[in-house]
């Protein structure tokens, strides 16, 4: 009997396996100016793409202290196509919700936290995009943040 238990558990592992999708296809993280992160310093991601019949969600990422003083942060998204011409979203990025508990994952000193700015979307054409995120905070520089991201979802 525990044999056959044994078994049955290594075939449910292995569907699970399996069946998990990889659906990333874009994730990078840069690291922004410790000693805070002022407006005019951009944080840069060149995505290509080559086919323009995929869907995809478009999340942020910010890697913030746990001691971060805010309990939201403002970003600006630029996307420049490969023709040159460009879009801009604002997005208003919550951290922690209205009790103050943060949102995202805590590790150690560190909340890495995501939000999906687009869903649903493809891209216009081929080429390498260019996703430009800036902090939008009224503050002349952040400090509490440690990284920002971009992370590209296929949408099944």
């Amino acid at each position: 009997m525990k044999r056959v238990a044994k078994y049955f558990v290594f075939l449910i592992a292995a569907l699970v396996l399996v069946s998990c999708q990889d659906n990333v296809f874009f994730d990078s993280q840069s690291a922004v100016n410790v000693h805070g992160w002022s407006p005019e310093d951009s944080v840069d991601f060149d995505v290509e793409v080559n086919d323009t019949n995929v869907v995809y969600n478009f999340l942020a990422e910010l890697r913030t202290q746990i001691d971060y003083p805010y309990a939201n942060t403002f970003l600006f998204i630029r996307t420049i196509f490969p023709d040159g011409s460009w879009a801009q979203d604002t997005l208003e990025f919550p951290l922690a919700d209205e009790t103050g508990r943060w949102m995202g994952r805590k590790i150690g000193r560190y909340v890495d936290t995501r939000y999906y700015f687009r869903r649903n979307a493809r891209f216009p054409m081929e080429g390498v995009f260019r996703f430009s995120i800036t902090n939008g905070m009224r503050d002349s520089a952040i400090v509490g943040i440690k990284e920002v991201g971009l992370r590209i979802e296929k949408h099944y």
